[in-house]
């Protein structure tokens, strides 16, 4: 039984810095000047450098990890669908992960949640759709 409720939600903000987007950039080999070369960054339409997007939608990782906590249960990431980058964000840039669940199958122990990632602005600059794939037991 999965301890959790339809629209049990949790957020987590976090301000992208210089740092953060050199050592994705470094981990990843993405290297695109997108991210890394200011100069090029300010002949887009963003005016300077952008984080990664799968920077970006790795902050909702917490907020798994946060939701995991909330239900004191064993549980995995089962994977994101419908990811959608909408918005570039900027070195300099706070951040705010919402995780909200939206659906409990208790049959198949999988929750989905809604992931909206707003900046400082309100700008809405990413959405996915999160599955966990839950396990029998407390956690570990």
């Amino acid at each position: 039984m999965i301890n959790l409720v339809v629209g049990d939600s949790v957020s987590f903000s976090k301000t992208i810095a210089e740092s953060d987007v050199y050592l994705f950039a470094g981990i990843t080999g993405d290297l695109s000047p997108n991210h890394v070369n200011e100069e090029y960054g300010r002949t887009t339409r963003y005016g300077g450098r952008i984080a990664h997007g799968m920077l970006v939608l790795s902050l909702a990782s917490c907020t798994s990890t946060m939701m995991q906590a909330k239900a004191a249960q064993a549980c995995v990431s089962y994977g994101y669908d419908r990811v959608r980058f909408l918005a570039g964000v900027l070195i300099g840039d706070t951040l705010t992960v919402t995780y909200s669940i939206t659906q409990i199958d208790q049959a198949s122990a999988k929750t989905r949640a809604s992931i909206e990632i707003h900046n400082q602005r309100g700008d809405l600059c990413a959405v996915a759709t999160h599955i966990l794939k839950f396990f029998d037991g407390p956690l570990p």
